[in-house]
């Protein structure tokens, strides 16, 4: 199967649109959103074309491949706009190659995690691969408020590939092995 996994999208219509655009290109089997959909929240710049209608409005056309999980921005007055389901803390996915997946935004850590798990989050808005004691952490970026000087980002998820790649254009910019 392949996913499309983003995080951070923060209410800006202008960058949902660009991600949306990467999405039938990627064409994938289903999208993972890991929260924060759309508000900025209070530490955050107001990103371009912040519309939480608007946003909500992308989301929704798209409602039939995603799968959501709560970000510490999302509440439940959102799910009044939103046409699918945002209320699970993390979601489980078994991978290809035997691993499991743990998807969450990142603000909490769930403590079902397992030695060779793979740990997804979105939250800190930088993206990142590290082999951790534990668990190996993936962060998928930001879609609309990226940190540290990092892209626009989301990822690709096909068998055993990790693509990171840039909003708007698609472009590579890491590959890894899970």
């Amino acid at each position: 199967m392949k996913f499309v996994i983003a995080s951070d999208i923060h209410g800006s219509a202008y960058w949902c649109r660009l991600f949306r655009d990467c999405v039938v290109r990627e064409q994938p089997d289903k999208v993972i959103l890991l929260g924060d959909l759309l508000y900025h929240g209070a530490r955050n710049p107001l990103p371009p074309e912040y519309g939480t209608l608007q946003t909500a409005e992308i989301l929704n056309s798209m409602k039939d491949k995603l799968l959501c999980v709560a970000g510490n921005c999302d509440s439940d007055v959102d799910t009044l706009v939103l046409e699918f389901p945002i209320g699970a803390e993390y979601c489980i996915l078994p991978l290809e190659n035997g691993r499991t997946a743990v998807l969450t935004h990142g603000h909490k850590t769930p403590a079902l995690l397992q030695k060779g798990d793979v740990l997804f989050n979105g939250h800190f808005h930088v993206p990142a691969f590290e082999e951790r004691e534990n668990c190996t952490y993936v962060n998928c970026g930001s879609v609309s408020i990226p940190k540290e000087g990092s892209p626009h980002s989301y990822l690709v998820l096909e068998g055993t590939r990790l693509l990171f790649k840039e909003v708007g254009t698609g472009k590579l910019f890491l590959e890894r092995a899970l």
